[in-house]
């Protein structure tokens, strides 16, 4: 994977803004950003996505004809000067249809990344979150350098294509020099073209934007639905205002308490537990017609994919259009498909076509994991959560420290183990310095916050759900298990996860602790 290394973003401030921006959060009020909170959002219909959202079109009303509506909000460039310079940030809207009664007010999405466009995914998945419209407008946002709201912008569309076909698990010294000069060209860049921004795209910004995103929708409370990175950026706004917090579910947990290479290594057991289960579901129900086109038995499944990238690491073939699916391409695609189980059928057919030779369906699950369109053109997907990612960890890994971990990788994942020990140096000569070992999400005296993990997730392990409930403190998480496949468990239709999540978000009622759904 390109950039696996940690679904989080943090702050790029220094110690100095960081400790004012959490003595802030000691009250629930920013005392200089009056006249933003006084803002009226001007909501229009919203126009195609753009380069850096991704492309594509307009997005389409709701089955019931609700249009989907965009508006800019303005938040100070620099926290620590709100009177200052500020920023535009894109939102998206649904507004309630209000067949479920009373409404109870905003419902704020954050679909993880970090990186991803809120503006392009609301609506993709719109039509999954209809029961929890009848009450709430549903609303979701560009956060803070991606998408449309100032967007961290490295490198051209072709030095990435050049960039992502870097050996991401070198084998040799010579290999080893050109993954890190790689990885210097690639932050420079970001460094020459986003500079302003750098300093300014933390978690801890973002929560900031959230609870003024909060006052200018008019809600006394902030009612939250956070995924993968999203129940990162949910916890630190729980921190910076307990207070505020009002109906949240947290879906598809970051473990809030582990340094970026804990992070990596948790990755790295989650995805081979991915690809595991992929296997042994290919041969499980297998006979005749229908035995598993990859293997003969679950192990012989994973064999074949373990020669198919060993030799892709000498003689890639054919991907897509003029570029060849390289060991780094292949293994990308291969972790893209295993996000979902909706996605196993095209893991099955893009090894049976890579072992004819022909790599096109690899290539594009790898592009889908990097941002890169169709049309070759690359979204701000991977700057901003380079970005958001280096700003967030304090650590800064060396080629020394990764072969130093490589056998404890190694261990956790057979095929996946050097990609993520390798994604490490992603922040090294990162030109502004990270946060914090970890985020700080501990928020006592808020509401219950419901935090949904589950058993088969590749990106965020099922034990960061745990973590997660531990590090709000005692008598704010509560903790759902979801026993399943993929990253993420209300998306996957499993009635009783959306039972949970719909009576806590629409009615109020909090599961019991440890509820668990199969």
């Amino acid at each position: 994977m390109s950039n696996p290394s940690r679904p989080r973003v943090a702050a790029l401030t220094a110690t100095a803004a960081l400790l004012a921006a959490l003595l802030a959060g000691c009250g629930d009020h920013d005392p200089g950003d009056e006249d933003l909170s006084a803002q009226e959002l001007a909501w229009k219909d919203c126009p195609a996505p753009d380069q850096a959202q991704g492309g594509g079109t307009a997005p389409s009303p709701l089955p019931d004809g609700t249009a989907w509506q965009c508006a800019t909000m303005k938040a100070p460039l620099d926290w620590d000067d709100p009177e200052g310079d500020t920023i535009d940030l894109a939102l998206i809207r649904a507004r309630a249809s209000g067949r479920g009664g009373e409404r109870i007010g905003s419902l704020v999405f954050n679909f993880g990344g970090p990186g991803g466009s809120g503006v392009t995914t609301l609506p993709a998945f719109g039509e999954e979150y209809e029961t929890l419209r009848t009450r709430y407008d549903l609303v979701s946002f560009d956060p803070r350098g991606v998408g449309r709201s100032a967007p961290v912008w490295c490198e051209s569309d072709q030095r990435l294509d050049a960039y992502f076909q870097l050996d991401s698990t070198p084998d040799d010294a010579a290999e080893r020099r050109e993954l890190l000069e790689g990885v210097r060209d690639f932050n420079g860049a970001c460094e020459d073209r986003s500079e302003r921004m750098l300093p300014h795209v933390a978690t801890t910004d973002a929560a900031r934007d959230m609870d003024l995103m909060r006052r200018v929708l008019g809600d006394d409370k902030l009612h939250y639905f956070g995924v993968s990175y999203g129940t990162e950026l949910g916890g630190v706004y729980a921190h910076l205002f307990p207070g505020k917090v009002g109906r949240a579910v947290f879906d598809a947990v970051v473990d809030p308490t582990q340094s970026p290479a804990q992070g990596s290594l948790g990755q790295a057991r989650g995805f081979q537990r991915a690809l595991d289960n992929f296997a042994e579901d290919c041969v499980a129900e297998g006979s005749g017609e229908d035995d598993c086109p990859i293997g003969d038995s679950a192990q012989d499944v994973k064999d074949r994919i373990a020669r198919l990238l060993e030799d892709l690491d000498t003689h890639p073939i054919p991907g897509a259009v003029t570029r060849r699916l390289t060991q780094t391409a292949a293994t990308n695609g291969i972790a893209q498909a295993l996000y979902s189980q909706d996605f196993w059928p095209y893991l099955t057919d893009g090894l049976q076509q890579a072992y004819d030779g022909d790599g096109q369906i690899l290539m594009l699950l790898s592009d889908a994991l990097n941002g890169r369109g169709e049309n070759g053109e690359y979204s701000n997907l991977v700057p901003a959560n380079v970005s958001i990612n280096c700003a967030d960890d304090r650590a800064r890994y060396t080629e020394e420290q990764v072969r130093q971990r490589l056998p404890g990788f190694r261990a956790a994942s057979p095929l996946f183990g050097d990609f993520l020990a390798w994604s490490m140096l992603s922040c090294t000569d990162w030109p502004v310095q990270g946060a914090a070992d970890h985020p700080d999400v501990s928020a006592p005296g808020a509401a219950p916050i419901l935090v949904v993990g589950n058993t088969g997730d590749p990106a965020t392990p099922y034990e960061g759900a745990r973590k997660m409930v531990d590090a709000l403190g005692e008598g704010v998480g509560v903790e759902l298990t979801y026993r399943g496949q993929g990253h993420g468990a209300y998306d996957s239709g499993n009635k009783c996860v959306r039972g949970a999540v719909d009576g806590y978000l629409l009615d109020g009622k909090v599961p019991a602790a440890g509820t668990v759904c199969s």
